[in-house]
């Protein structure tokens, strides 16, 4: 693995001599939320993210930028022959300052990874491995598309597939079973999965409705306190967006929350 590694290092030096392209690609918006019975409140939201290109070498810098530059993330990708290398340079901070939702309450320490990917005539398998010892196991199998990844942490396993219309997704982590079923009736796309959430998405004179129903989040208490916040219950709650597309190149969307009857007006562009 180590020597992996230093190739790709040098590879991705020497590619800074080749002849390369720079493209630039981001998002910016304000939201007005009126905070239903609370103080309403402007939000300002404006990311950049910055994709060189030189040869089969990809350097992708993504930031958020509204208040002051913050990097977000940092991927540095190449191919070697049959392999896929691909570098997470940027050690992000995991914890959060969210007391209720089971997030982590300090930082996990340093998260950057090089994952190496064969792309080799191994049936229709891809195996991926990274600097962390996770062991992936992905490909597409008579429509059937399988992934299972072996690791310290517990193995996980994902299939997917269109069935007579439908989309099935299903995933085993470590044990514990999720799904998911999508598909398309009378013009709406409706999905549903294990948790009861409901999401139906259609389109209304120019508009684009997303209605999505959330079920009620119970009450748990981590495995690990010292590590992890408890999460808080929460009652179930429904919201509705509309969406549309300006001739200007914006979007404005309107959406309401029926948690705490707040309403979200918000104006946006991307490029």
């Amino acid at each position: 693995m180590k020597k992996l590694i230093a190739l790709f290092a040098t590879t991705a030096v020497a590619s800074g001599s080749a002849m390369g392209a720079i493209a630039l690609s981001g998002t910016a918006s304000v939201s007005y939320d009126d905070k239903g019975s609370a103080a309403s409140a402007t939000t300002y939201d404006a990311d950049l993210t910055v994709t060189g290109t030189a040869g089969a070498t990809t350097f992708t810098q993504s930031m958020d930028i509204d208040t002051a530059i913050g990097v977000t993330a940092t991927t540095l990708a190449t191919t070697v022959g049959p392999l896929s290398v691909s570098a997470d340079m940027y050690n992000e901070d995991d914890s959060t300052t969210v007391t209720t939702t089971g997030g982590r309450k300090t930082d996990s320490g340093d998260n950057r990874s090089v994952t190496v990917s064969l792309d080799a005539p191994i049936g229709d398998a891809t195996i991926g491995l990274n600097d962390g010892g996770d062991v992936t196991v992905s490909g597409t199998f008579s429509g059937v598309t399988l992934t299972h990844t072996l690791s310290d942490d517990g193995d996980s396993t994902t299939g997917s597939a269109s069935i007579a219309g439908m989309d099935v997704s299903l995933t085993n982590d470590d044990g514990s079973t999720t799904w998911s079923l999508g598909t398309t009736v009378a013009g709406t796309a409706v999905t549903l999965d294990s948790d009861a959430n409901v999401t139906a998405t259609f389109g209304v004179t120019g508009n684009t409705v997303v209605v999505t129903h959330t079920s009620e989040r119970a009450a748990t208490t981590p495995t690990n306190t010292n590590t992890h916040w408890n999460t808080s219950q929460k009652d179930a709650f429904t919201t509705i967006a509309v969406s549309r597309d300006l001739t200007s190149g914006a979007a404005i969307s309107a959406t309401y929350d029926s948690f705490d009857d707040a309403l979200t007006l918000k104006a946006s562009v991307a490029f």
